[in-house]
């Protein structure tokens, strides 16, 4: 188990990652935003909740990662370096002609990569037949799934929640990145969604709120066990760490120039709330 200093430092690489990724993407942009506020939550999953052996990436009995908002792909990649799934030449290559790494995940096992993503709404049902079929195995292997707060928009989404409860999947752990915006505004102005965790609740869940920047917390609330499927909400904030991103909407996507990429490298510091 790792302490919050490590956690917190692998967290800090992981953001210099996600900047060097996004210089990369030029004036296409990068969804920076998003994959900034998960890069804790990324951080204790990989290091110190899922079991996964980079050196055998199909071993069955290993945990499944799902990134359901898979727009935030560049954060799980900088997850992945840090695991041993990717390599520094295929994060210096990430995004321009011939690399591996797309600005969606597309399934590649040997290099970590679980599930292909696109269409918001889908990674939950994903979930849903995999643990059916690890049911099937009776393999006991976790799969986490990380969804964004306008994900939650789509009706898909909850659909997947009710075959969950129904099911008692309780293999399945569902973490949504409640960081308040969207692509297209703020959640509640998109389509407001009020008490998620009352939502999942009246459903059958058992749901924990968490500081999703708060290391320790988070490892804590991902290893409590539960009498029913779980849903965490991980409190956080969009483009977290670099503070001309933080909060807003425009960094959802954006074109980071060599200027605005050395002024984040300068200001990027080790995140505790």
């Amino acid at each position: 188990m790792k302490t919050r200093e490590e956690l917190e430092k692998i967290a800090y690489e992981m953001r210099k990652d996600i900047l060097q990724m996004g210089l990369q993407s030029g004036v296409k942009g990068a969804h920076l935003g998003g994959g900034m506020s998960i890069v804790e939550l990324l951080a204790v999953l990989y290091a110190d909740v899922m079991q996964y052996r980079v050196e055998e990436p199909d071993w069955d009995g290993r945990d499944r990662f799902i990134l359901s908002k898979a727009h935030s792909a560049i954060g799980l990649y900088a997850a992945l370096h840090f695991a041993g799934f990717l390599t520094d030449e295929e994060i210096a290559g990430a995004f321009v002609p011939g690399s591996v790494l797309y600005k969606h995940p597309r399934l590649d096992l040997a290099r970590g990569i679980e599930f292909s993503g696109g269409s918001l709404g889908q990674g939950l049902s994903l979930a849903v037949g995999s643990a059916l079929a690890l049911r099937l195995r009776r393999n006991p292997a976790r799969i986490y799934v990380v969804a964004g707060d306008g994900e939650c928009d789509e009706g898909s989404l909850w659909e997947a929640a009710a075959s969950i409860v129904h099911f008692d999947l309780r293999q399945v752990v569902l973490v949504i990145d409640r960081n308040g915006l969207q692509n297209d505004g703020t959640t509640e102005d998109v389509m407001r969604l009020g008490d998620l965790g009352e939502r999942f609740r009246s459903m059958g869940f058992a749901v924990s709120d968490v500081n999703g920047h708060d290391v320790v917390a988070l490892r804590k609330v991902l290893t409590e066990d539960a009498d029913r499927p779980r849903v965490i909400i991980s409190h956080t904030v969009k483009g977290k760490g670099v503070p001309f991103a933080e909060n807003q909407v425009a960094w959802h996507i954006g074109y980071l120039t060599k200027e605005l990429y050395q002024e984040a490298m300068e200001s990027l510091s080790y995140v505790r709330d």
